[in-house]
């Protein structure tokens, strides 16, 4: 399909639309040993899609994002979810959660392949969509340690997609 099939406004189009264009984008990334990386696949002002790897075991800590609504599915391995309450749901490959702004979570990888997921998330509310609060309701970035961050470790020619 040629990008002129698939704008999304025609040209005597007035107004925002005129000048949209769609994204196109390949689900790959490299897999790991140790740690987790974010590939970027697209995004717009108020949704982003990403691509995340787990090495086997990778887990990250209780936290919420109060102004994005964001969905995982899982595209390789297995993860176990939990709620605030230690409430769990086991998903597997093409399987996936919902998780509306507010939602505390957390989750693991419980595969010994690497976990690989697909996330979409939207703007919910007037606040910072990137914000991730940890139980207490104070700040937790990605990055840190209380979120499970190690050193991310390559697998050597091995990749997902």
């Amino acid at each position: 399909m040629s990008m002129a099939s698939m704008d999304t406004a025609s040209p005597q189009s007035k107004g925002p639309a005129a000048n949209v264009k769609p994204t196109m984008f390949r689900l790959r990334a490299q897999l790991l040993d140790q740690g987790r990386s974010n590939t970027q696949l697209a995004e717009t002002d108020n949704m982003w899609a990403t691509l995340k790897v787990y090495a086997s075991g990778g887990e990250n800590g209780l936290h919420t994002h109060p102004y994005e609504d964001h969905m995982f599915v899982v595209l390789q391995g297995s993860a176990r979810f939990f709620g605030p309450n230690e409430e769990t749901a086991d998903l597997g490959k093409y399987q996936g959660i919902m998780l509306p702004a507010g939602s505390f979570y957390k989750f693991l990888s419980t595969s010994e392949e690497p976990l690989v997921l697909l996330r979409v998330g939207c703007q919910a509310g007037q606040g910072d969509a990137v914000d991730r609060l940890n139980s207490k309701g104070e700040a937790m970035p990605g990055d840190s340690k209380e979120n499970g961050r190690v050193e991310m470790i390559p697998r050597t020619n091995a990749w997902f997609g």
